[in-house]
């Protein structure tokens, strides 16, 4: 069974700027998609009321 997350994109500030909602079958799987996110910004992952995580912002590789 399914149960249904988002992910909240956080501002330099600090407040959300955003939301994405998803479905996942686990806590684990939901950190997986969520990840993505971090292309952006840092991502609270949460499912209903509870907070699953705090994903920090990817940075690309440095290329020399």
């Amino acid at each position: 069974m399914t149960r249904q997350y988002r992910a909240y994109l956080v501002g330099a500030n600090g407040v959300f700027c955003s939301a994405e909602a998803f479905e996942a079958d686990s806590d684990a799987s939901a950190l997986r998609i969520a990840q993505k996110f971090t292309r952006r910004s840092d991502v609270e992952v949460w499912q209903l009321d509870r907070k699953i995580a705090l994903l920090v912002r990817a940075t690309p590789p440095v290329t020399a």
